[in-house]
Order: C-alpha cells, then sequence, then structure tokens
C-alpha cells in the first residue's frame, strides 16, 4: 500500500496557518511568531512532513547555566554534560550559555540569577540553597523555568529537580561503611562541603541515620564543614586522628580526597566518598579509598538540557524532576 505523501498544505491546514507561512519555517527563512512556528514544527513531525529534512526552529532560544568552574570536577564533569547536550540537540536552535560561580559568595550567585533572568528563555542552575539565591529565583519572570540540577534549591519556583535522593546516597554510604569497619566498631568523621548545598547535609543525615539503625557500633564522632577547600580537608581528617584513637573511618561528601588519603594510613581509615573522577578512579585502583558512589553527573547535565527543552516548546512532551539513580564504584570494579 503506498503511503500518501504529505505536503506543506497538508501542515498548513493541521496548524490553522497560510501554505506561505509553512514555507517560510520549514525552509528556515525566519519571520514567523515563536509560538506559530512551534506549532507548524510540531504538526511537520507529527504529520511525518519529509522527515530526512532538517526542521529546525529560526528563533533561538538561550538558556543560561550556572556551575562551578571545572577546577572542581564534579562540576566539570556536569559542563561536559552540557557540551554533549549542546551537540545532541543542535537542531532544537538552543544557546547553551555557561557562567562559572563561586559558592562562597551566594550574593555575587543571586545578582548573576537576576541578571541571566533578564535575557534568558530557560536557567539550569547547580547553586547553594542560600536565602539570597532562594529570593533571586523566586524574583524570576514567569516566562523563565528554572531547573536546578545535581543539588537542588528546596522551596523555591523552580520548574524541575534533576539529581540523585541524596539521603539515600547517605544511606547507601553509611551501610558500606558499617560493614568495612564491622562489629568491632570505631567513629567516622563525616566533612561536607557547605550547609547551604542541601545534598551534602542530605547525604550526613542519611548516612548518621543507617548507622544508628543498622550499625549501632559505629558512631558519627562530628559532622564539619570544610566550605569545599581541599587543604582544610585533609588538616580536619589528620586532626581527628590524632585526637581520636577510635577513629576507623572518614565520610566525605565533597572535595578533597587525594589530600586526605594521602595523610592517613589507609590500611587503618576506611574513606568513602562520592562522585568517581579521574583522581578517585586512581585512588580507588590504589585501595587508598574504599568506596565511590556516583551520581552520574554527566548525564544530569543531558537530563537537564533535555528537561529545560521541553519547558520551553523545543522538545515535545511534558517535563518534570527526574531522580538520577546511584552507583557504586569499589577497588575492583574500576
Amino acid at each position: 500500500m503506498t503511503r500518501t505523501r504529505i505536503t506543506l498544505e497538508d501542515v498548513a491546514r493541521a496548524a490553522g496557518v497560510s501554505v506561505a507561512t509553512v514555507d517560510r519555517v520549514v525552509n528556515q527563512r525566519g519571520g514567523v511568531a515563536t509560538d506559530k512556528e512551534a506549532a507548524i514544527l510540531r504538526e511537520a513531525r507529527r504529520l511525518g512532513l519529509d522527515r530526512k529534512l532538517a526542521i529546525r526552529p529560526t528563533a533561538i532560544k538561550r538558556i543560561g547555566v550556572l556551575i562551578q568552574p571545572p577546577s572542581n570536577p564534579f562540576h566539570a564533569q556536569l559542563r561536559e554534560g552540557i557540551e554533549q547536550a549542546r551537540a545532541i540537540y543542535r537542531d532544537q536552535n538552543l544557546l547553551l550559555q555557561i557562567e562559572h560561580i563561586d559558592p562562597t559568595r551566594p550574593h555575587m550567585i543571586a545578582a548573576q540569577i537576576v541578571r541571566m533572568g533578564a535575557w534568558a528563555d530557560g536557567l539550569i542552575l547547580t547553586v547553594p540553597a542560600s536565602p539570597d539565591i532562594f529570593d533571586a529565583i523566586q524574583s524570576l519572570p514567569e516566562r523563565v523555568p528554572v531547573v536546578t540540577m545535581a543539588d537542588d534549591v528546596p522551596g523555591c519556583r523552580r520548574a524541575a529537580f534533576i539529581g540523585p535522593d541524596d539521603e539515600k546516597s547517605g544511606r547507601v554510604a553509611g551501610d558500606l561503611m558499617g560493614t568495612l569497619i564491622g562489629r568491632e566498631g570505631g567513629e567516622v568523621l563525616v566533612l561536607i562541603g557547605r550547609y547551604d548545598m542541601p545534598g551534602h547535609s542530605a547525604r550526613a543525615e542519611g548516612f548518621a541515620q543507617v548507622l544508628a539503625e543498622r550499625h549501632p557500633t559505629v558512631r558519627v564522632m562530628q559532622v564539619i564543614e570544610t566550605h569545599e577547600d581541599k587543604a582544610a580537608a585533609a588538616t580536619l581528617a589528620l586532626q581527628a586522628l590524632r585526637k581520636n584513637a577510635r577513629l576507623r573511618g572518614v565520610y566525605l561528601c565533597s572535595t578533597g580526597s587525594a589530600e586526605i588519603t594521602a595523610v592517613l594510613p589507609h590500611t587503618e581509615i576506611a574513606v568513602i566518598t562520592h562522585e568517581l573522577t579521574a583522581t578517585r578512579r586512581a585512588l580507588l585502583k590504589a585501595r587508598k579509598l574504599q568506596a565511590v558512589i556516583d551520581q552520574k553527573p554527566i548525564l544530569e547535565a543531558r537530563l537537564a538540557v533535555e528537561t529545560i527543552a521541553h519547558l520551553i516548546g523545543r522538545l515535545e512532551g511534558q517535563a518534570g524532576s527526574i531522580a538520577t539513580d546511584i552507583q557504586i564504584f569499589m577497588p575492583e570494579s574500576v
């Protein structure tokens, strides 16, 4: 049976516009209102108009992305995911503009968000959950959807969060730590990067919960904020070891794994952390780390771009929060 060929007239009729308007869109000559262009493209795809034709929106949609500089290995992976998404969705005419933040200066991040809101069609944010930043997000125009990525800003006017269940991740880390230390028990130092990164606090809470429930001989001696300072993390770990003969583990929720393992006797102290960077893979192979729990940041970033593309009408279908899976790596699995 021969399939009926779809014509520009068919698309025009379905979209409720003129054939000339459809022609301008499919031949990328511009001059068509964004909402009308989106309706034409939607009907063209639905009807199957010449599927070999690259049907691309002519109007650029500008997406602002706020992450830390690539000197933070986790954020370097987020950037890699953004770049992959840029290639995957090149036909959607998305302009992904990345700016770096200093997490120790939330007032400056708030100003960046407000400034981006003046020109962006959507925002992707991995930022602290400080009051200044919360207020900045709340002040954005309704036309600018916000997707938080990897770490949420609870209660704010964001359309979706793409990232893991951090409390669950912390529980996984706690169960691993309790099993590694064993029945003889001991104490564990918990190092989080920043209290205003909700994911870090949630990990620490989940970690302590599962120890109390399943490994009562293993106790959290202290939870300390490192401000994402690698040298400070190493100093705090060494101080804890010198002060506490029962220290048997360090749970690191932030940066500083190489620095910590350089000062600790890794045959006696179990170290568990997050995010499988190249450095942490090498530390696992050397058995200086006992486990790394990875939240797949490259995938998170790609999903964040896909989600914002749905929210601004460049991809069809509904968009919402996505809970990403975690993966456990140990010395024998890298």
